[in-house]
């Protein structure tokens, strides 16, 4: 057994690699304009119970105002995330206390697990179509911001949002150099028992707060 798999290995890594080209494919699009880009991005986001705030340059405010009244303690970032310095700037003192997650994943992983309440990130696009967010998470970013805290809240500019996936694959070149780490989200954490009821949070945030500036 041994034997057959060494040969296989070996005829594996004595083939050279094949590139196999992209197929031409017509961008699978809508022709929303911007303001119905938004508007269905909105709509398809509240319909699995997303919230969605239009923001400001304040929008570090309403977030602390928001995350106060559902009883957060703190709110967990990445300090070099792109828009940690916004964040930083315009947190209000009566806001929750904002903890920076600024050492490596593996040395935080309990306290995020154990004490974070909320969770902020940045995002590479959103899709009209379906309301997902389009998360590139990094090691400035990691994942588990957005995937362990009860509440997890995002910041999209308007022109980040695209009518369909396709759309964001074709602009982004993604067939090129595709991310390693691509992470679609759409509306809080869901699951359903065999009698189909339905319970938030089980696997993930039970809420998303969304701030589209």
């Amino acid at each position: 057994m041994t034997n057959t798999r060494e040969q296989m290995l070996a005829r594996l890594r004595t083939n050279p690699l094949g590139e196999v080209p992209a197929p031409e494919l017509e961008v699978r699009r809508f022709a929303w304009s911007l303001d119905e880009a938004v508007e269905k991005f909105e709509l398809m986001l509240k319909a699995v119970r997303a919230e969605v705030y239009h923001v400001g340059h304040d929008w570090p405010c309403l977030l602390a105002e928001q995350l106060t009244q559902a009883g957060a303690r703190n709110l967990y970032y990445g300090p070099e995330g792109p828009l940690s310095q916004r964040l930083t700037r315009g947190w209000p003192e009566t806001g929750p206390q904002l903890a920076a997650l600024d050492r490596p994943i593996e040395e935080t992983r309990e306290t995020l697990f154990d004490q974070a309440d909320a969770g902020f990130t940045s995002c590479v696009a959103g899709i009209a179509e379906t309301g997902s967010l389009v998360l590139w998470p990094t090691p400035a970013e990691p994942r588990l911001l957005s995937l362990v805290p009860p509440i997890h809240c995002v910041l999209i500019e308007r022109d980040q949002i695209r009518s369909t996936l396709h759309e964001l694959i074709v602009q982004e070149s993604w067939c090129k150099g595709m991310p390693t780490n691509a992470l679609l989200i759409s509306g809080p954490s869901k699951s359903a028992d065999i009698e189909q009821t339905l319970a938030y949070g089980v696997h993930g945030p039970e809420r998303l707060l969304v701030l589209i500036q």
